[in-house]
């Protein structure tokens, strides 16, 4: 049976909705991934799942306990670590901990063993406020808190948002380990690169699920050639590639533009340049690239867009 089982979930604020008929089954013990940009709904799944807000329509289920009717046995077994960071920041790193251990009934030396992976980075600074704490100390903390009542399901919103790159890796390699325990996670991220880290991932935009799979499945499924592409003048580049009947997507990713073509066909990407050349490009070399994950979103994004205009 499912870990988590959500079934024709809706919920809107006034007339934008937020979640659009959201289906999910996630197995126990899995690290699964919600990825998608801002706006997209995750901080609202996350919360419905989480028993902090109602559902509009629809189910959700966790351990087959509806999370409407039965958030108090819920609210037992699950950590929550939210987007923004939600502690006390006039109390230290220490009064923060002792807090929520307090609240569920325990003690940080009772569950200390649970934590001190994540703590013994903070040890140095408990007496700090965590109003005062760096970045990546404070999502740490934060996630120390989750974990002190030894949850068997952790749900992470957005947890590494803003933090720095070495942090985000001990982050994420901290996650690994309580998956290695048999805990269950459940994570969102806006950063793609993140994707490949879970066992499977869902992408969401505007409230919709447009795939759900392994990440090497997801990027194995990308059908059309794809091409880095600089020049001098990007803003000209992008509008140029934009215009020709060989295109089929152009957007900037990082300092190049991503190209995709309709075709496959190797006379194609030549007239590309050709055709650049004539509109004043100088050495062009599209070079052939491997899709990452945020080209397989915008790829899914494309494909939802295109089936909301057919009749």
């Amino acid at each position: 049976m499912d870990y988590i089982i959500v079934e024709n979930l809706h919920k809107s604020f006034g007339t934008v909705k937020a979640l659009d008929n959201i289906n999910l089954a996630l197995p126990e013990g899995s690290l699964f991934g919600l990825i998608g940009p801002d706006g997209a709904g995750k901080t609202t799944l996350f919360r419905i799942i989480t028993t902090l807000m109602l559902p509009g329509s629809g189910s959700v289920r966790i351990k087959n306990l509806d999370v409407v009717k039965e958030y108090k046995k819920i609210r037992t077994f699950t950590g929550y670590m939210a987007g923004r960071f939600s502690l006390y920041q006039d109390l230290t790193v220490k009064e923060n901990l002792a807090f929520y251990a307090t609240i569920f009934g325990t003690s940080i030396k009772e569950n200390y063993h649970l934590i001190k992976n994540v703590y013994r980075f903070l040890e140095p600074f408990e007496n700090r406020p965590a109003g005062k704490l760096s970045g990546g100390m404070k999502q740490k903390l934060a996630l120390s808190c989750a974990l002190i009542h030894n949850p068997e399901f952790l749900v992470l919103d957005e947890p590494t948002t803003g933090v720095d790159a070495v942090s985000r890796k001990e982050f994420w390699d901290l996650l690994k380990e309580l998956k290695k325990n048999g805990m269950t996670i459940l994570v969102s991220t806006s950063y793609m690169d993140e994707a490949s880290l879970c066992d499977e991932v869902a992408l969401i935009n505007k409230g919709t699920i447009l795939k759900r799979d392994k990440p090497g499945n997801i990027l194995e499924a990308y059908s059309k050639p794809l091409f880095a592409v600089r020049s001098e003048n990007m803003h000209k580049l992008i509008t140029d590639l934009r215009d020709l009947k060989e295109t089929h997507s152009a957007y900037l990713f990082g300092q190049n533009i991503h190209l995709t073509l309709h075709d496959r066909q190797e006379n194609s990407i030549r007239s590309v340049v050709e055709q650049l050349m004539l509109l004043g490009h100088d050495n062009i070399q599209p070079v052939a690239i491997i899709p990452e994950i945020e080209d397989c979103f915008i790829a899914a994004i494309e494909q939802s867009n295109t089936e909301t205009i057919q009749p």
